[in-house]
């Protein structure tokens, strides 16, 4: 008699079942990959608000590079270094709860953008830095060199601070400003709270280099490091790096 050969009635099942083997592989292994991108080098994170404008707008996502070194110009994202963000909120309703819930884990693959207990803002002031404002000019001024930025927006007329302040930068903390200066708040605001309106470097997550959504938003985003020029002390904070 001749060889039997098994029906293709009883092959199909077999075919199916490898074929969600290999799904379930690559979708684990994305993932995998996905969580080990945002653990070692690069997050994303979403705007909350309009104190960057017009250099990133409520809801663009950016992507952070958490191993860069950081420098005076460079925007920043960071947690709440306290009392930054309200103490408590509130969600109301349960499809408000699951989409944070669903922010949350996509989060922690890498694949959203995290959770909302960070900030954005630009590096103005390192470590030792004096920082102050305004000049007769209207300038802000770090380490005694006015700063002509063409990131701030600010009413017409109207100097790059609305409120006055002069401030040394102890070690290991940041200075930082928003780009929207009149709807910003940032250092500034906070002087009154323990922290004295510094970030610690400990607290930076990272530093935002591409805006990545929407699609007609992507952009390298700009560092304006020729902004700061001359305002280094002797060369010696340029290659500082924040801790992790």
């Amino acid at each position: 008699m001749g060889e039997t050969t098994t029906p293709r009635r009883a092959q199909r099942p077999n075919s199916m079942l490898r074929f969600l083997r290999d799904l379930a592989i690559i979708v684990v292994a994305a993932l995998l990959v996905s969580f080990l991108v945002k653990t070692f080098l690069m997050r994303s994170f979403s705007i909350p608000s309009g104190s960057m404008r017009d250099t990133l707008q409520i809801e663009d996502h950016v992507i952070v590079n958490e191993l860069a070194t950081v420098h005076r110009g460079d925007v920043v994202v960071f947690h709440d270094p306290g009392g930054w963000l309200d103490a408590t909120r509130t969600v109301e309703g349960r499809t408000a709860q699951q989409r944070s819930l669903l922010a949350d884990a996509l989060g922690v693959v890498g694949l959203g953008p995290g959770r909302d207990d960070h900030l954005v803002k630009r590096v103005i002031g390192l470590p030792g830095d004096h920082v102050r404002c305004c000049n007769a000019l209207g300038q802000m001024e770090v380490n005694g060199v006015p700063l002509t930025e063409p990131y701030v927006r600010v009413p017409a007329g109207r100097p790059a601070s609305g409120e006055p302040f002069d401030v040394m930068v102890p070690a290991g903390e940041l200075w930082v400003m928003g780009d929207n200066r009149y709807e910003s708040a940032d250092s500034r605001a906070h002087q009154g709270l323990p922290s004295r309106g510094f970030v610690p470097e400990r607290e930076v997550v990272g530093r935002a280099v591409v805006v990545s959504w929407p699609l007609q938003r992507w952009s390298w985003v700009d560092d304006h490091h020729d902004v700061f020029a001359g305002t280094e002390r002797g060369g010696r904070d340029e290659d500082r790096r924040h801790s992790p």
